[in-house]
């Protein structure tokens, strides 16, 4: 039995090994809710939002993530940690032992596709046990026009089946039952064990900073996007707890996307994506209002907990984890580019909350700066974030997203410093975080002084004003910006005693000359100067 709702032409299952299953093809949102439903697999907001709960995995597993290390990934990917490899054999049992797992089963399959710039368009085909998996792509991936389906054909498979887990992980050269693998040669993103719903995204995100860098010479990049009614594209890169969401919603520009972006020879920035997924934890409408509006019918919360007798959900509460979310189509945002690409980058912003109070409010960097503060990827995680933590810790993630790039940080580092310096785009480093003091002493710096600074930048407003260098960082600080406090520009002058913050602005240092540490093979003398000034084992080395 088929349900026939834009069902393709070839509609064959066979070529994937899935036998006698009940399948549903592209269901739209509204019956894949209602399906969710009435399997008892989520329930509906008050204001008919439909959540669901993820089960065992409440986010990604990176231990449980590997690549496919074959003819075409043994010499391309960096294998470390992060990017672990498995063998060819291993993965053609998992897919066996998945797709026969989905045999005789109900399945919903879903047609869609990634990168809004249709010279780079990837065609994806989701197979999930789940509807509401479904649902999620549905939400996360650009949607085709009914005319398409009929002959829809896929570059990529994502296979989703968070209901097994394998009983022959030891043998296989995996840690346990779950896992979420890419083979770049079959091209299928493999997930089983787990039902967090990111694992898809980010499966095919991965993919793409691959693909498109070594077949496409398009730089991706894990950022959010928007453009001025100058035509002007600013990018903001930055990781969890930045801003990254809130800064780049602007109501007097248009936003191009969320998350993913390539990066074009053409200097084209395009969205990879059809929706955005935000942590939802502490949401609030005057904080957040964008996300906050864009929870309605269509959405689809993970994890959130209601308030007692009521469908209201209760952000505030963390019980199940810190990472609730949400998924929505882009266009529950009012301010969007359609289609959601735009040419003339002109500013890139690194957003970091440094919880130590030392980096300023923002910074001008050079090229090289901008490549070693790309592959630092440096925020700090404040007491309460994670369990254990009680004061400040630097957290860095290469390429503002370390877990999803399957490359050297150094060739997307590289490519960065490349397209800035033909594109002439400026590049700032933008502090989130604290001043006059870390956190516990000093306070947040105010969202609309950092909003002014923003804007400012892009206004072209900085391009002519006197700037001074930071003693240890080599940062280009501002000495005016209008309506910003003048004394805030440099974080020294918010702080009461001028010894402890050199000695905290020394500490930092040394924090990021260790995580570079694992670099320096493969980066270039340009980028080894854009560090700080500082060598924390030898004192004050180029000044």
């Amino acid at each position: 039995m088929e349900t026939m709702t834009k069902k393709p032409i070839n509609s064959s299952l066979d070529k994937y090994g899935i036998k006698d299953a009940n399948v549903h093809w592209n269901l739209d949102a509204d019956t894949l809710q209602k399906i969710t439903v009435e399997k008892g697999m989520g329930t509906e907001t008050e204001n008919g939002t439909l959540c669901i709960n993820t089960g065992k995995f409440t986010g990604r597993s990176p231990q449980d993530r590997f690549i496919v290390k074959d003819d075409y990934t043994k010499d391309k990917v960096f294998w470390n940690r992060t990017n672990k490899g498995i063998s060819s054999d291993s993965f053609n049992q998992l897919y066996n032992e998945v797709v026969n797992y989905l045999s005789n089963k109900e399945i919903y399959i879903h047609d869609g596709y990634v990168c809004a710039d249709p010279e780079y368009r990837l065609n994806v085909r989701t197979i999930a046990e789940y509807p509401w998996s479904n649902y999620f792509v549905n939400n996360m991936f650009l949607r085709l026009k009914d005319s398409e389906y009929a002959d829809f054909s896929e570059d990529w498979l994502v296979l989703c089946a968070p209901g097994y887990e394998t009983p022959n992980a030891e043998a296989l050269g995996i840690r346990q039952g779950n896992f979420s693998i890419l083979d770049f040669t079959r091209k299928v993103a493999l997930v089983g064990g787990s039902a967090y719903a990111g694992e898809m995204k980010k499966g095919i995100f991965s993919a793409l900073n691959l693909i498109l860098p070594v077949e496409k010479n398009v730089l991706p990049m894990h950022c959010s996007a928007n453009v001025g009614e100058d035509g002007e594209t600013a990018i903001f890169f930055g990781l969890s707890g930045t801003g990254k969401t809130t800064l780049s919603a602007d109501p007097n520009r248009k936003l191009i996307g969320d998350d993913e972006h390539g990066w074009t020879a053409e200097n084209t920035i395009f969205n990879f994506e059809g929706g955005c997924y935000a942590k939802v934890v502490d949401l609030t409408e005057e904080k957040e209002p964008d996300i906050f509006r864009a929870i309605r019918p269509g959405a689809m919360l993970e994890n959130v907990v209601f308030k007692k007798g009521t469908k209201e959900v209760d952000y505030a509460d963390t019980s199940i984890t810190q990472n609730t979310r949400v998924s929505y189509p882009i266009h529950h945002i009012d301010n969007i580019m359609q289609p959601s690409f735009a040419k003339n980058p002109k500013n890139i912003f690194f957003l970091t909350c440094d919880a130590f109070g030392v980096l300023p409010p923002i910074s001008k960097l050079t090229p090289g700066q901008a490549a070693y503060h790309f592959i630092s990827g440096y925020t700090a995680k404040v007491a309460g974030t994670e369990a254990g933590i009680t004061e400040p810790v630097p957290s860095f993630s290469a390429c503002f997203g370390e877990p999803f790039m399957p490359l050297h940080p150094t060739v997307y580092a590289e490519m960065l410093s490349k397209k800035m310096t033909e594109a002439g785009v400026n590049v700032w480093l933008v502090n989130t975080g604290w001043s006059g003091g870390p956190y516990g002493v000093g306070s947040r710096i105010k969202l609309r002084y950092t909003r002014t600074m923003i804007t400012e930048a892009m206004k072209g407003a900085l391009n002519d004003v006197d700037y001074e260098q930071h003693p240890v960082f080599g940062l280009h600080m501002p000495k005016y910006i209008h309506d910003v406090p003048s004394e805030i520009l440099d974080p020294m002058n918010t702080w009461l005693q001028k010894g402890a913050y050199v000695s905290k602005a020394i500490q930092l240092a040394h924090s990021f000359h260790l995580n570079f540490d694992k670099f320096i093979d493969q980066a270039s003398n340009e980028i080894m100067h854009g560090g700080p000034l500082i060598d924390t084992h030898q004192g004050l080395a180029h000044l």
